[in-house]
């Protein structure tokens, strides 16, 4: 009975000695599974150079924007032949942005404006987006979430006209999501000059177009840019530049159609966001020579 126990007991301690050496076998895999020895994955931090140290302080920490200037072809019309903008190119011209559109509605709005209400995103494109009627696509505003800025490679900040094209496109374009976020009188904006709107409007001139009631040319195309139109011509003169245009219509009625269509804006302005346009014009003229000075 002693040798049958002896032999039982043996056969125990021999089991358990071959369930110890498995478990250490077991772990000793999974330690170096879990190190991730000879992983093709790189969880190291990204290395921040000195633009992006830049974007992420003036945009990204300051109004919840990021910056896009890398290419990525999931974000770009692929069907288009467009690039990534020079990367040297690229914070001029953001230095261009924050002090023309993000200062200027900082000072007027408040320091939260912007952060509130702004695109999560800005593309910059480096060249010309042209469209198959000739005409060039200066820039998007997609769902509210993000502008694309095309020309990035093209801004001269010595020069106004140039600086003044650019900017018209971020002025246009954020118009669209302050609209998109509250929007305006439609209907009662779009009787002002109801049959001048056509498909066509790259048919007629700048001059024409203001001889029919409209700021510019593309305002012809639909209500929506009509209105965004109007904000852009303001924001990218000042008053009296502003002024001397529509003073330089010659046809009394369009003038009035003008007139009555920059009510409605300053309106909307005032009552939807608490901001007097002209005052918003008048801090944007002076930013606007403060970078062309410098």
């Amino acid at each position: 009975m002693n040798n049958i126990n002896n032999k039982y007991k043996r056969l125990v301690n021999a089991c358990a000695y071959i369930v110890a050496v498995i478990a250490i076998v077991i772990l000793a895999s999974c330690s170096q599974e879990d190190s991730f020895e000879g992983s093709n994955l790189d969880t190291s931090a990204p290395k921040l150079t000195a633009l992006d140290t830049y974007i992420r302080t003036n945009y990204v920490s300051a109004y919840n924007i990021d910056v896009l200037y890398k290419w990525n072809e999931n974000v770009v019309d692929n069907n288009r032949f467009l690039f990534p903008p020079i990367e040297e190119n690229v914070q001029p011209v953001l230095e261009v942005v924050e002090k023309i559109w993000l200062d200027s509605y900082t000072e007027v709005g408040g320091a939260d404006f912007v952060k509130l209400v702004a695109p999560r995103q800005l593309l910059l494109v480096g060249g010309r987006n042209f469209n198959r009627s000739g005409t060039i696509l200066l820039g998007l505003a997609e769902g509210g979430k993000r502008i694309t800025l095309f020309e990035t490679d093209l801004v001269d900040v010595s020069d106004r006209a140039n600086i003044t094209r650019f900017l018209s496109t971020i002025q246009h374009e954020y118009c669209h999501i302050l609209n998109q976020t509250i929007p305006f009188d439609e209907e009662g904006y779009g009787r002002i000059t109801p049959s001048e709107y056509t498909a066509q409007w790259f048919n007629t001139s700048i001059a024409e177009a203001r001889e029919l009631g409209f700021i510019s040319d593309y305002s012809r195309s639909s209500v929506v840019e009509d209105f965004a139109e109007m904000v852009n011509f303001m924001l990218i003169n000042s008053n009296e530049e502003y002024n001397a245009i529509i003073d330089g219509i010659s046809n009394v009625e369009a003038r009035e159609s003008i007139r009555s269509k920059e009510a409605i804006v300053a309106d909307y302005f005032d009552k939807q966001w608490d901001i007097d346009i002209y005052e918003l014009q008048e801090v944007t003229a002076r930013n606007t020579q403060e970078v062309i000075n410098n």
